[in-house]
């Protein structure tokens, strides 16, 4: 294949530039509008034939956010949200400090055994319900807990949607995950929250941030107001549970997470016997549209062989030097899933890493270096990862709106220093335990 970019090519590369630049200018042009019409146009200009349009999108992301966005709002309608979140005061007290601690660190070690995308999911109205209730504005821990998800979904071959992708193509199993990449994803986690926390000092004053313990006391007697309905918490918390153990040993029947939390939303609603409409009308559909307008357009420039081409320039500069190697593909993947959703990006670079390690299979650690910096590079921009466009659409839709520019603000700093610990980690325990 040549290694330079044929004109479909570039033109596929030059709409997604558009894209982005649009994006970029959210405040006029919606994400999902823009995806949607730049999607069309790829099809209309004949760059992505109509049919294999739709054999680019990722249905097992698509269901899995349709099916966990249903689980999330059963648990909402319990109340369980309200509850969590006067519990969680009930530890951190009126500490801004705590409430952020607790909340990353609790994320990360969900998304190591979650997907991200649920946990953010299930978090992200929890923090912003807590936050209103503390009068704090909630988008820069809503950031927070976006990049912790992202870190700590490193750790795991379920943490991620990269993972399952290096998992499933490389035949890496679970085990090989924790032995990997557990350690650089929570050097990387602490490392990035530091760094997080340091920029919440000094951007947004965390220091002159003052809850008032009568908020606080406030809050403990509104939960007494509270009407809960337990056996919906139970049904409902019992199916998640459920979809988390079949999340952990579904892989071993290549049972796909999308399917998995299809079906067990659907046996909720069966067993609840709430309406599906009531259900529906609540989904985030405007996020589930923006990943299927984005899927396509990023599909055009994977049949072009964008990403193809790219991937073996970078493999081309590589040679056999393994740490070298490491090095440029963890940053040059943290980069390119930063501006690229790093699912179709560990897609495309996946095929061209399998047959480099086909070939070479001293190379093999690269696969690690993919990992990180494809999971932890979904923090660079809004963009970057699934869970951060969840976030994003759930907080603006309950009124606090989290844009591309203020994300990049926070998220950027985050990803490039967690990367670099992270990826300085794994080479040192290959060197000294792993080689």
């Amino acid at each position: 294949m040549e290694h330079i970019l044929s004109n479909k090519a570039l033109l596929s590369s030059l709409i997604f530039l558009i894209v982005y630049i649009l994006i970029l200018f959210e405040k006029y042009f919606h994400r999902t509008v823009t995806v949607l019409i730049f999607a069309s146009v790829v099809i209309l200009l004949g760059l992505l034939d109509a049919n294999k349009a739709w054999g680019y999108i990722d249905y097992n992301t698509i269901f899995l956010l349709f099916g966990m966005m249903n689980i999330v709002i059963i648990m909402g309608k319990s109340g369980l949200f309200h509850l969590l979140a006067s519990k969680i005061l009930d530890i951190t007290g009126n500490n801004i400090y705590k409430i952020i601690i607790f909340f990353t660190t609790f994320t990360a070690l969900a998304s190591a055994f979650l997907d991200n995308v649920t946990t953010v999911l299930f978090l992200t109205p929890i923090i912003i319900r807590l936050c209103e209730n503390i009068k704090v504005n909630p988008v820069p821990i809503v950031i927070s807990i976006v990049l912790a998800s992202n870190t700590g979904g490193t750790a795991t071959l379920i943490g991620d949607p990269p993972n399952i992708i290096i998992g499933s193509i490389a035949k890496k199993s679970f085990v090989d995950f924790l032995i990997h990449v557990s350690i650089p994803a929570f050097t990387g986690f602490i490392t990035g929250l530091i760094v997080n926390i340091l920029m919440l000092k000094y951007i947004i004053k965390l220091d002159n941030i003052k809850i008032e313990q009568k908020d606080v006391e406030q809050i403990e007697e509104l939960e007494k107001d509270l009407v809960m309905d337990y056996k919906l918490m139970k049904i409902s918390l019992g199916l998640f549970i459920l979809t988390i153990i079949l999340f952990i040993i579904g892989h071993k029947f290549h049972w796909e997470t999308g399917f998995i939390a299809l079906f067990t939303s659907s046996l909720l609603m069966l067993f609840t016997k709430l309406s599906p409409i009531e259900i529906f009308e609540r989904i985030e559909w405007a996020t589930i549209f923006f990943f299927i307008g984005l899927f396509i357009i990023i599909g055009a420039m994977e049949e072009h062989h964008v990403f193809s081409i790219i991937s073996k320039n970078l493999i081309n500069l590589i040679g056999d030097n393994l740490y070298k190697g490491m090095v440029i593909i963890s940053f040059s993947s943290m980069f390119i899933s930063g501006i690229v959703d790093n699912i179709p990006y560990t897609l495309a670079f996946a095929k061209v890493l399998k047959e480099v390690v086909g070939i070479n299979s001293n190379l093999d650690p690269l696969w690690w270096a993919l990992s990180i910096g494809a999971c932890m590079g979904g923090n660079l921009t809004l963009i970057g990862a699934s869970a951060n466009i969840v976030a994003a659409d759930i907080s603006t839709r309950k009124g606090y709106k989290l844009d591309f520019i203020t994300f990049l603000k926070y998220g950027t700093p985050v990803a490039i220093v967690s990367t670099l610990i992270a990826i300085i980690t794994y080479i040192v325990l290959h060197i000294f335990f792993l080689h």
